[in-house]
């Protein structure tokens, strides 16, 4: 009589189980990036300091987050890690890190004791740990982003000789119990999400869904060593309505295990197209008292875990599993492909039988037979399965017994499972394209190289080779190196300007102005009487002239020289900055333009009028005389540190000091000592260009057009940004030295557009500094990517609420809205350095910077080819073909920062 009862509910269950929707009862779409409450910048980059714990800024950041809004947690350079204790998510916030950020969890126990004194140890009781991120009673909200939270369960735990898994492990061997965090546990809450985000190196197990109604995971990655103990995946327990979907999972225990306990039924559970690697299968149990119930598992590869298609449970647990379907799994490399088991302990006591009822199998292939298992209770309590389409190549190990298969709705015996199964090694075919490999999150390159076949193309001939509009150029071949300017020997002498020699006003001077004034006039009446002159040639004794060199355009090229060979001993010197006021400007230095051809005086104009002078009126030497050469002569801005220089306010350590005093606080400004302001063919021999921000300033005559500029056997200083600009320029064989006066320094900051071939290329070249603290701390970088001209920034999060900035036709910027156009969009900068010795003031893992902070208006991520261009423009929902109009995206990328064969010093 009790076994027709069974019968009969069996029965019965199974056909009300057939009625059950075997998926998450919601629609589940792929999830959207909530908005950005507040921007959080790394501080940290390896090795770790595990004294620091971010916890507190990051808890009152999200504390202080609205609902469907984020903390986003970014980096600053090579500053790319977050290491925090336990943190709680408020119901509705979410958590996002950016791609390339790893927020680690703390390895201090005592952060998550739970007040036992446990953490950390092993004993009769467990879980003594709280988790790393917990959610409880929330609405809404998740984690988010291209990152990574890294548990560092193989770390030693502080404070003691083992790591968490070595715990773990020990627990095991001594049969007692473990107190060792979980990485995520989300309790009595609705509608959860993980979203592409990287979960490594778990503690214990990585996701926990306790009383969850609603959750999804998608685009998410586990990885975690497969030796590491109990290191389940994602695990709902008295759960229901759950999706995890296009997600990659390898663990040290069950990838996924579905769990229903005292708490009740899980129920609604989809499983759709994912990849698991190493681990103990996808799971159910072997906690199933509660009931498990509609689980559809679809579109599933599985490779090199112990067991497959796992539902675990026994007497001590029992509780019925009914109305699972898998579909469309592919297997390879399993133990145990097939393993569904309601005697999973053997040892187990109690009388709660395991049913497992309505259970499908379509699609199912495995590539390798491995063992199979399907074991009911017993003849009263037999596994109720459907086999369709389950091929193995190869015949496998079976333990089958109590299992009755269900075909057509007709229950027949065990003897004919096994003919229920094809082994005809098809599987293969069926599978083809399924197994990819597991995608590991790496750190972009950044210090990207070329290849011997593109640094070729980086020689000067080829770099020097073009001209015109970027993208149209003309071929206008240039060899600088046959020009008489570097060979040894005097040069013609035109005009001579020596300050001890009596002027004449025509060929001698005692001013390089007022030289090249005549030059100037003589060039137009040259012109008039048709008469050609391929170059004027001016010669400066040696000597410092304290004065503004201005050079306007010229149709006979000039060439300034010094016949001394040290550049130190002519010098053109003045102190001059982009904050200084027009009518201060024209006040220290209106005498000297007096009087002046008007070309000359129409550059002068150009600034006394403006407010500031700005960065372009700070230069001492303004030339845009195409063919300008210059050799054997320094060219300095002594803003900041030299009193004596005409407009100098302020050395740089001793304005404002008084004797037995510190230095007053100084104030930078940029201040220009050279802008090549247009000119084609500007070449420099042994010149010295000094200054601090701002140093040598390389500009385009209009934007997207490129000029050429030749810097050989020289001497360039300054301290951020010094080398900057849109031109093409080569530096051969020069010293670029770094001033260590602030804590962060910059070389470059090319603007070059996205069209132009070459920015600034260095070959043979030096890279030196001062020897100052700041320099010897190893955190100044070769260049960033000047981001000229912005209002806004579209590629990051401004702690403005309400924060936009889109594409526009102008840029433009009133809180919390801008607008980035095309043109500033494309000043995408390009810096090569091949063949060079570089100090040890330069960043050796990350040498190339961002363009500003992250949460700043101003920020732009390094981008090192145009691929990152591409990339980060979609990222913020630009269409480079449809919005900016491009044809194409450059196939091979074009490169804007790289290096070749370069020695670190």
């Amino acid at each position: 009589m009790k076994s027709a009862l069974r019968l009969f509910a069996y029965l019965l269950l199974s056909a009300l189980a057939s009625v059950g929707h075997a998926q998450d009862a919601r629609k589940v779409i792929e999830p959207l990036l909530p908005p950005v409450c507040t921007v959080l910048i790394a501080t940290q980059s390896e090795p770790l300091n595990p004294a620091i714990n971010d916890a507190p800024r990051i808890q009152q950041a999200l504390n202080q987050c609205v609902a469907g809004q984020a903390v986003q947690l970014a980096s600053n350079n090579e500053k790319t890690a977050f290491i925090a204790g336990p943190l709680s998510l408020p119901t509705g916030v979410s958590l996002r890190i950016n791609a390339g950020v790893t927020l680690y969890a703390s390895t201090d126990a005592a952060l998550y004791d739970k007040g036992t004194h446990s953490c950390g140890s092993n004993g009769v009781k467990g879980r003594g740990c709280q988790a790393f991120i917990s959610i409880s009673d929330a609405q809404g909200g998740g984690i988010m982003g291209e990152g990574i939270i890294d548990g560092q369960g193989g770390q030693l735990v502080a404070g003691k000789p083992e790591s968490w898994w070595q715990l773990a492990r020990r627990a095991q061997k001594e049969k007692n119990e473990h107190n060792i965090p979980r990485l995520i546990e989300v309790t009595r809450s609705k509608d959860i999400t993980l979203y592409r985000i990287t979960l490594r190196n778990s503690p214990n197990f990585h996701v926990t869904l306790n009383r969850v109604d609603g959750f999804t995971a998608w685009g998410v990655r586990l990885d975690t060593p497969t030796d590491a103990r109990n290191t389940d995946g994602i695990d709902p327990i008295s759960s229901r309505n759950i999706t995890i979907a296009h997600s990659y999972l390898r663990t040290g225990d069950d990838n996924i295990a579905i769990k229903a306990g005292n708490n009740g039924p899980t129920e609604n559970i989809s499983i759709l197209h994912n990849h698991f690697y190493n681990g103990h299968g996808m799971s159910i149990g072997s906690e199933t008292n509660g009931g498990v119930r509609n689980i559809l598992v679809d579109g599933l590869s599985m490779e090199g875990s112990t067991s497959g298609l796992r539902i675990k449970s026994d007497v001590s647990r029992g509780g019925l599993v009914t109305n699972v379907r898998y579909q469309n799994v592919c297997l390879r490399n399993i133990r145990r492909p097939i393993d569904i088991d309601t005697r999973y302990n053997p040892r187990a006591q109690g009388d709660l039988i395991p049913q497992y009822l309505n259970i499908t199998l379509d699609r199912v292939h495995s590539l390798t037979p491995g063992q199979v298992i399907m074991q009911g209770y017993d003849a009263q309590h037999p596994l109720q399965i459907d086999l369709q389409n389950v091929v193995f190549n190869g015949q496998p190990a079976q333990q089958i017994r109590h299992v009755n298969l269900r075909k057509d709705q007709t229950a027949v015996a065990s003897s004919e499972v096994n003919s229920s199964m094809d082994f005809s090694g098809d599987a293969a075919r069926r599978c083809e394209g399924q197994f990819v490999p597991f995608p590991v999150t790496k750190a972009p390159d950044s210090r990207p190289q070329l290849t011997a076949d593109q640094a070729r193309r980086y020689d000067y001939l080829e770099v020097l080779n073009t001209v015109g509009k970027a993208g149209q150029e003309l071929v206008d071949p240039w060899d600088p190196m046959q020009d008489v300017l570097t060979k040894k020997g005097e040069l013609p002498l035109d005009y001579l300007v020596d300050p001890a020699a009596k002027a004449n006003g025509k060929t001698v001077f005692k001013q390089v102005q007022a030289a090249i004034n005549q030059a100037v006039i003589d060039v137009r009446i040259l012109a008039l009487h048709a008469q050609h002159k391929a170059r004027i040639y001016i010669q400066l004794k040696p000597g410092v002239y304290r004065e503004l060199l201005y050079v306007p355009a010229t149709e006979i090229p000039i060439t300034l020289y010094s016949s001394d060979g040290n550049p130190a001993n002519t010098r053109i010197s003045a102190s001059l900055h982009a904050a200084l006021l027009g009518s201060a400007y024209v006040e220290r230095f209106g005498a000297q333009f007096a009087n002046l051809d008007a070309s000359i005086q129409e550059m002068f104009d150009s600034l006394k009028g403006r407010p500031v002078v700005g960065t372009s009126g700070s230069a001492i030497a303004w030339i845009k005389s195409n063919g300008f050469q210059a050799k054997n002569i320094t060219i300095e801005n002594v803003y900041n540190k030299d009193e004596a220089a005409p407009g100098a306010e302020c050395p740089n350590s001793t304005c404002g000091a008084t004797a037995g005093t510190a230095p007053a606080v100084v104030v930078h400004h940029q201040a220009v000592a050279l802008m090549l302001d247009g000119p084609d063919k500007a070449q420099f021999e042994n010149v010295r260009v000094l200054g601090f921000q701002d140093t040598l300033y390389l500009k385009s005559p209009e934007i997207a057009r490129t000029v050429r500029s030749f810097f050989n056997r020289s001497y360039i200083e300054g301290n951020v940004d010094f080398i900057f600009g849109d031109t093409t320029a080569y530096f051969y064989q020069t010293e670029i030295r770094s001033l260590g006066d602030r804590s962060t320094s910059y070389v470059t900051a090319p603007n070059t557009n996205y069209k132009t071939r070459y920015g600034f290329v260095f070959n043979q070249c030096r890279f030196t500094h001062d020897g100052s603290a700041n320099a010897l701390a190893g955190h100044f970088y070769l260049g960033r990517q000047w981001f000229h001209t912005q209002k806004c920034t579209p590629y990051g999060r401004v702690n403005t609420p309400g924060y936009s900035c889109t594409l526009g036709l102008q840029d433009g910027y009133a809180a919390p809205a801008g607008t980035v156009s095309k043109t500033v969009l494309e000043t995408v900068g390009k810096s090569v350095i091949l063949n060079s010795r570089i100090g040890a003031h330069i960043n050796q893992t990350h040498p190339w910077s961002d363009w500003n902070k992250n949460g700043t208006l101003p920020y732009r991520p390094a981008q090192y080819s145009s691929d990152d261009y591409w990339r980060n423009l979609q990222n913020v929902h630009i269409d480079p073909a449809v919005q900016l109009g491009y044809s194409a995206q450059p196939v091979p990328a074009d490169i804007y920062l790289a290096e070749f064969n370069n020695v670190y010093e």
